[in-house]
């Protein structure tokens, strides 16, 4: 008997081919987050760029991400996702050209830029065309495989420029290599663009059939901003993000500060980090597929994590334990995924699945923006086990948001327009 099987189900097969691919293109999203960071001890020694100055690069890319990701929303509703996460890639492609050429900080500036402009549209359209697309038995699943994709496109970054500069002792290269690998996944997913229809054409003759009737308004497109869950929906983004921003960018100074373990073992905190989310991200699939309750899911899931890093925080674990702990409070984290983006798609009225998501994602870009200074000053003050005492208090609000949204998401949709815009 063979250990794998291929489907024989054409559904099935359908849906998996389209998983894959939208897994694809949010991998590489998470791929060009981290376009510039890993360069960093580069561009110090070739510009003469400080920490403070490099930093600046990041808050560029994500407000530049936030506020695109809102409009884009728009965007994808008007004209579909396809064209849009085309269009993305594009712009992953300048922006790795620029980066490759870059003379000084104006032109890290504008890859920044570009980076973030191309990262703006893709939960937006990666969740319409998953919604449009896979069957509902299965779109726990399909949400589940989106997170991993993209915790492992975090995790290729800083190996495949850092290894790549190392081989060929040249950054530039790494960053021509980083737009050829742009280009070959824009060609994989226009070769396969079928499998990435998200129906627009139809849901727009659909919608133009509900057109009102004599004495029925027509909703305006903005009509879901004044839905309680989707703002709901925003802050928890906002916390559970600013948390992660904590792990990410903070975690491995402060655990080495606290007890005094070198940095090539707590470098390795935010890898762990990412790879125990995306085994997380495994098993929350299989839990929004049952039906659990996604407020009781995010929230015990979330809730394990926060007490994890409190522990940590306090001392209360020691040494490379310490390390592991923080680690392995990605499985809870991640965990929590699939209810998460199960949560928001029930948050959305009919019609307006791009903008919903563009606006309660911009949530995620705000939390890593805001959040990244208040944890590095809090780091600065001296005081490394705040990072993870602050990291568990923004998890603790996130879950507080999480439960609010259960309650606001019934009166919603009965308060819903009959037509969508």
């Amino acid at each position: 008997m063979a250990l794998f099987r291929i489907p024989t189900d054409p559904a099935l097969r359908a849906d998996l081919r389209t998983t894959s691919l939208v897994g694809l293109a949010h991998g590489s999203s998470h791929f060009f987050h981290l376009l510039l960071p890993p360069m960093f001890p580069v561009f110090i020694r070739e510009f003469g760029l400080s920490y403070t100055e490099l930093g600046l690069l990041v808050t560029l890319f994500f407000v530049v991400s936030g506020l695109g990701q809102a409009l884009s929303g728009f965007l994808v509703d008007r004209v579909g996702a396809r064209p849009v996460l085309f269009a993305a890639f594009l712009s992953f492609i300048a922006a790795a050209l620029i980066a490759a050429s870059a003379q000084g900080p104006g032109a890290l500036a504008v890859a920044a830029l570009l980076a973030g402009l191309g990262n703006a549209p893709f939960h937006p359209a990666d969740f319409t065309i998953l919604n449009q697309r896979i069957a509902p038995q299965r779109l726990g699943h399909a949400y589940s495989a989106h997170g991993i994709f993209g915790n492992l496109g975090w995790a290729l970054a800083p190996v495949f420029l850092v290894g790549l500069t190392g081989l060929f002792d040249s950054w530039r290269l790494a960053y021509l290599a980083s737009a050829l690998f742009a280009a070959v996944v824009l060609l994989v997913l226009y070769s396969q663009r079928e499998a990435l229809d998200d129906h627009h054409r139809a849901r727009r003759q659909a919608r133009a059939a509900r057109m009102p009737q004599q004495g029925e308004r027509l909703e305006h497109p903005m009509a879901f901003l004044r839905l309680p869950s989707v703002w709901l929906c925003f802050s928890f983004f906002f916390w559970s993000t600013a948390a992660m921003a904590a792990i990410q960018g903070f975690a491995s100074p402060a655990l080495q500060q606290m007890h005094g373990l070198p940095l090539s073992l707590t470098a390795f905190v935010v890898t762990g980090f990412m790879l125990c989310g995306a085994a997380g991200m495994v098993v929350g699939g299989f839990l929004v597929a049952r039906g659990l309750p996604l407020e009781r899911v995010i929230s015990l899931a979330i809730g394990t994590g926060a007490v994890v890093l409190v522990a940590v925080g306090l001392g209360l674990i020691p040494g490379a334990a310490a390390v592991a702990a923080v680690a392995l409070s990605g499985v809870a984290i991640g965990l929590a995924g699939p209810s998460r983006d199960m949560l928001i798609k029930r948050a959305a009225p009919p019609g307006a699945t791009g903008r919903v998501y563009g606006t309660v994602y911009s949530g995620l870009d705000i939390g890593f923006a805001l959040g990244a200074p208040v944890f590095g000053r809090i780091l600065d003050a001296g005081w490394p086990g705040g990072v993870f005492l602050a990291a568990a208090l923004a998890l603790a609000a996130g879950i507080v948001s999480a439960g609010l949204v259960g309650r606001a998401g019934q009166p919603a949709r009965a308060a819903e327009p009959r037509l969508s815009p």
